[in-house]
């Protein structure tokens, strides 16, 4: 309900019943000087007319603007204007107008927010309906052509099952990483912080892709020889999948024969920052912005030369946000990447 009370301003009244007392006294004055009835007590006449004036004036021009601003405010309520319907109605057209302009603005800026999300809301959906629809149609036709006869063949049949069997993999990527995004995203996904050293778990996953990086002759290395443990508060499970998939993005588009690096830096007294570096191909500025956006890619061919559900960087940004830390990215094009987060300290 629109509150009912006043803000009421007296600056009107007062200035027109100054005007008309002056010019009221004037002409009084005159008046009764032509007809010799010019007194002493004339000086009360202006006190008199200035409060009568001042009362009649204040309050019909305060039911008069209203009676107008009320349906002023009645109107915005009908377009659900919350910050103005919990506000009293003000009579004052200098704050009316300010508060009408702001409206304005906060509309303005809300309709160009969801023009945005609305295009990425299309863009998203266009994402998903590729990212599904490869992997649907590459098993769709293993299994057409198993089924046309090529099942009776040993070999064809033993090629097409694994080629199928990698094409529902992808699909099952996809499902899991979206699934774990959106229970990211209403706190459905629960974390189960402990204390643990980063730095064995960053050499943990080195071990898990020495092969990987082995192959594009990547090396994976700290920037500094960490004797003693760094020890941080968080669900270790879910630090490894955001060192995993950092580290798995560096050597996909890491360049032969290059590095990737690890520091572990103290930010404040509780926080550490970790960061992950590498010389590789690098981003254009134009792509930082939207890089932890779902299936967002850089590459705008749409092929894949590797694979993976496309959700890697969407699901790093929200693990570490449910940490309720912050996650960084600083590239520079044929120079390379450098991803970074916090994590709180341990006791």
């Amino acid at each position: 309900m629109q509150k009912k009370n006043l803000k009421k301003t007296y600056k009107f009244a007062i200035k027109t019943s100054l005007y008309v007392t002056l010019f009221v006294t004037l002409l009084v004055s005159v008046f009764l000087y032509y007809n010799n009835a010019l007194n002493w007590e004339i000086i009360f006449f202006p006190f008199i007319c200035f409060s009568l004036s001042f009362v009649i004036i204040q309050f019909r021009v305060e039911r008069f603007i209203y009676k107008r601003v009320k349906k002023i405010y009645d109107d915005l309520t009908l377009l659900e204007s919350v910050d103005l319907r919990q506000q009293p109605i003000t009579t004052d057209m200098g704050t009316l107008t300010k508060e009408i302009d702001k409206y304005a603005k906060d509309k303005k800026i809300e309709i160009e927010t969801l023009k945005v999300r609305e295009e990425y809301r299309k863009e998203f959906i266009g994402n998903v309906s590729h990212e599904l629809k490869t992997p649907l149609f590459t098993v769709q036709g293993y299994i057409d052509t198993l089924l046309d006869g090529g099942i009776d063949d040993e070999k064809i049949r033993k090629k097409y099952l694994t080629r199928a069997s990698k094409g529902v993999e992808r699909l099952t990527y996809i499902i899991k990483d979206l699934d774990m995004i959106t229970k990211l995203e209403v706190g459905d996904l629960s974390l189960k912080k402990e204390r643990f050293d980063i730095v064995k778990l960053v050499q943990n996953v080195f071990d898990l892709f020495e092969m990987k990086a082995a192959k594009k002759s990547i090396t994976l290395t700290f920037d500094i020889d960490y004797t003693e443990p760094v020890l941080v508060y968080a669900d270790i499970e879910r630090i490894q999948q955001v060192l995993t998939n950092l580290i798995v993005n560096s050597i996909k588009y890491g360049r032969r024969k290059g590095t990737t690096e690890i520091s572990i830096e103290n930010l404040i007294k509780s926080k550490v920052i970790v960061r992950v570096t590498d010389n590789g191909e690098g981003i254009k500025e134009e792509h930082l912005p939207r890089l932890f956006e779902r299936f967002y890619r850089v590459d705008k061919s749409g092929s894949r030369k590797e694979g993976g559900s496309g959700l890697g960087l969407s699901i790093v940004k929200h693990i570490i946000e449910a940490h309720e830390e912050k996650m960084y990215v600083e590239s520079e094009l044929s120079v390379g990447s450098e991803f970074s987060f916090t994590l709180e300290k341990a006791e």
